[in-house]
C-alpha cells in the first residue's frame, strides 16, 4: 500500500486534470496563507484597517476548498467506474478456472463499497499530499527572507513529523490488510449462508451457523477498533510534535522579541505563518487514514487486473483469427493433457477424438475423470498442459476467443440463471428472439408448461432443479437455432443436461438432440442419451475423484455473448 499510488493516476483522463488542479490549488493556498498573515500582522502590530481584505482572504480560500471538493468527486468518481469496469471485464476473461480459487462474495464487496472507499484517497489525502510538499516549502522560503532563525528552525523540524507519520504509517497498513481480510471473510462466510439458509434450516444447523457468524462480525469489529486506535493515538502524536516544535519557534521569537533583535510586525508574522507550515503535514496522516480502505482495496484490484490471462493455465488470450462456420468443420483433440497446478495427478491426459459436423458424440468415464475439464478447454476457460485443439487446420488456440465463443451454446451442470423471468433467460443466448421462438423453445426442452413471464429469482429461485435444467437448455436450443437461421452453425456443449429431469421428458430430449443435426458434444452417464449418441468417447480416471467447481458454478450465456 503506497501512500501514492500512481497506478490510481493512470485510470482515467480526469485524473490528469486533477492533479495539474490539486497542484494550482496548493500554490493558491500558500499564497493565501501568506497574504493573510501579513494582513494580521500589518492589524495587530501597525494597526491598519485589514478586516475587509481579509475577509476577503477568508473566502477565497474558502472557494478554493469548494473547488477542490468538486473536481476531488469528479476524479474519483471517473476513477471508480474505470476500476469496477475493468475488473469485472478482467475477471470474466480470467473465466471460472480463476474464479474458482476466488472468494466470489469478496470480490463483490471489493467491487462495491472497497473502491467506494476511494472518495477520502481523492476528496481528502490526495489534495493534502500536494498541499504538505508546496505550502511547507513556500512558507519556509518565506520566512526565510523575514526571519532566517526562525526559518531555520521550522525548517529543522518540519521533516520530524513524515518520518513519524512513516513509522504509523507501517502499523496502518498491517492493521487496514487485516481489517479488509476480516471483512472479507464476513461477506464470503455471510453469503454463503443466506444461500445455503433452506439446507441449513432443514437440517437444523442454523443456530451454529448464526454463532460463526457473530464471531466473524466480532472479529471485524476488533480490527476496526484497532485501527481506529491507531488512527487516534497517531493524530495525538502528530500534534505533540507539532506542539513542541512550535514552542522552540515561539520561545526563540519571544526572547529575540524582549531582547530588541526582533520587531513585532515580524514576530507575530512569523507567529502566525509558523503553524500553516506545520498543519498540511499533520492533516496529511489523519487523512492517510481515511484514505487507507480505498488503498487497500485498490490493491486488491490490481492483483486481479495483473493476473495475466492463460498463466497458470487459466483463461485465454485473444487473437485474431475469425471463426470458421462450425457446421463446415471438424472439431479434432488430439492427446489432450491439462495439469492445474496444485495438483499432482493431470485432470486429463492423452485424451483424443474427433467431432464431425452434425454428430452427437458423448463423453463418459467415472466422476472426476475430466469431462467436464475438457469443456472447459473448449469454452477457453482452461489452457491445455499439451496436446490441441483444431477447427478443421486451425488450432482454436489461434481464433478470437469472443467470436469463438459466440458460436457455442452450453449447458453446464450446475445452470446459472438470473433474476428476471423465464423468457429473459432463455433470451441471454438470443437477445433478439420473439416471442413465439421463446417458446418453442421451451417446448423442445420439455419446458412447455413454464410461462415466459414466471419471474425468476437470482440462480433460479422460485424454479425447481429440473426447470432450472430445463430452461437452460431451451437457452441453448434457441441459440443454436438462431444462428442456424442466420446461417451459421452453433456448436453444443452440454453437461449432464438432462439431470434431475424425468424419464420421459428425458427421452424427448434426446430424440430432439439426436435429429436436429446440430454439431454437439455432450457429457452424460444417462443411459437414454448414451444409446442415441452417434459415438462414445471414454474417459479414463487419472486420479482420485474430485470435482473442479470453477467449471461447473458459471453459465457463458450468463457472462459471454
Amino acid at each position: 500500500m503506497r501512500p501514492l499510488d500512481p497506478r490510481l493516476l493512470r485510470q482515467a483522463r480526469a485524473t490528469g486534470l486533477y492533479v495539474g488542479f490539486c497542484v494550482a490549488l496548493g500554490a493558491a493556498a500558500a499564497g493565501l496563507v501568506i497574504t493573510q498573515a501579513s494582513l494580521l500582522a500589518d492589524g495587530i502590530a501597525d494597526g491598519s484597517p485589514v478586516l475587509v481584505p481579509l475577509g476577503a482572504v477568508v473566502v477565497a480560500r474558502a472557494v478554493l476548498m469548494w473547488l477542490q471538493e468538486v473536481a476531488a468527486g469528479r476524479a474519483s468518481a471517473a476513477v471508480k467506474s474505470t476500476l469496477r469496469q475493468r475488473l469485472l471485464a478482467h475477471a470474466l476473461a480470467l473465466g471460472p478456472s480463476w474464479l474458482a480459487g476466488e472468494r466470489k462474495a469478496a470480490l463483490t464487496t471489493l467491487a462495491t463499497t472497497g473502491l467506494d472507499a476511494l472518495d477520502g484517497y481523492f476528496a481528502r489525502y490526495l489534495p493534502q499530499l500536494v498541499l504538505a510538499v508546496i505550502v511547507p516549502v513556500s512558507l519556509v522560503a518565506y520566512m526565510f527572507g523575514v526571519d532566517a532563525i526562525a526559518a531555520v528552525t521550522v525548517g529543522a523540524t518540519l521533516p520530524l513529523i513524515p518520518v513519524f507519520m512513516a513509522l504509523v504509517g507501517l502499523a496502518t497498513q498491517s492493521r487496514t490488510r487485516r481489517r479488509w481480510r476480516a471483512l472479507a471473510v464476513l461477506a464470503h462466510h455471510f453469503a454463503d449462508t443466506v444461500a445455503g439458509l433452506a439446507t441449513l434450516k432443514a437440517f437444523g444447523r442454523a443456530r451454529q451457523q448464526a454463532q460463526l457468524l457473530r464471531r466473524s462480525s466480532e472479529r471485524h469489529r476488533t480490527e476496526s477498533l484497532a485501527t481506529l486506535r491507531i488512527a487516534f493515538l497517531s493524530s495525538l502524536v502528530l500534534e505533540l510534535l507539532s506542539t513542541l516544535s512550535l514552542a522552540l519557534v515561539a520561545v526563540g521569537v519571544g526572547l529575540r522579541l524582549v531582547d530588541g533583535h526582533l520587531d513585532l510586525h515580524t514576530a507575530v508574522l512569523v507567529l502566525v505563518l509558523a503553524p500553516e507550515a506545520y498543519l498540511p503535514l499533520r492533516q496529511v496522516g489523519t487523512h492517510f487514514h481515511a484514505s487507507a480502505d480505498g488503498l487497500a482495496a485498490a490493491d486488491e484490484v490490481f492483483r486481479v487486473l495483473e493476473t495475466r490471462e492463460g498463466s497458470d493455465g487459466r483463461g485465454r488470450s485473444r487473437r485474431q483469427k475469425t471463426v470458421r462456420d462450425l457446421g463446415k468443420a471438424s472439431l479434432t483433440v488430439a492427446d489432450l493433457e491439462v495439469r492445474y497446478p496444485d495438483r499432482a495427478e493431470p485432470a486429463v491426459s492423452g485424451l483424443s477424438f474427433t467431432l464431425r459436423p452434425g454428430e452427437l458424440l458423448a463423453l463418459r468415464g467415472p466422476s472426476g475423470a475430466g469431462k467436464s475439464t475438457v469443456l472447459g478447454v473448449l469454452l477457453g476457460f482452461v489452457a491445455p498442459t499439451a496436446g490441441h485443439v483444431r477447427l478443421g487446420p486451425v488450432d482454436v488456440a489461434e481464433l478470437d476467443v469472443d467470436d469463438w465463443r459466440a458460436g457455442l451454446a452450453w449447458v453446464p451442470q450446475r445452470p446459472c440463471l438470473q433474476a428476471g423471468t423465464v423468457g429473459s433467460n432463455v433470451r441471454l443466448g438470443a437477445p433478439d428472439a420473439t416471442d413465439a421462438q421463446v417458446g418453442a423453445a421451451l417446448s423442445i426442452a420439455g419446458a412447455a408448461a413454464l410461462d415466459p413471464e414466471r419471474p425468476v429469482g437470482e440462480r433460479g429461485s422460485g424454479l425447481s432443479a429440473g426447470q432450472v435444467r430445463r430452461v437452460a437448455l431451451a437457452r441453448a436450443f434457441l441459440r443454436a437455432q438462431t444462428r442456424r437461421a442466420a446461417g451459421r452453425e452453433c456448436l453444443l456443449l452440454l453437461d449432464e443436461p438432462t439431470a434431475g429431469i424425468d424419464l420421459v421428458t428425458e427421452q424427448r430430449i434426446a430424440r430432439t438432440l439426436r435429429d436436429s443435426g446440430h454439431t454437439t458434444l455432450l457429457v452424460t452417464h444417462r443411459p437414454a442419451l448414451l444409446t442415441l449418441a452417434d459415438r462414445v468417447v471414454e474417459v479414463p480416471l487419472h486420479k482420485a475423484p474430485t470435482s473442479r467447481p470453477g467449471l461447473v458454478a458459471p453459465d457463458p450465456m450468463c457472462t459471454v455473448s
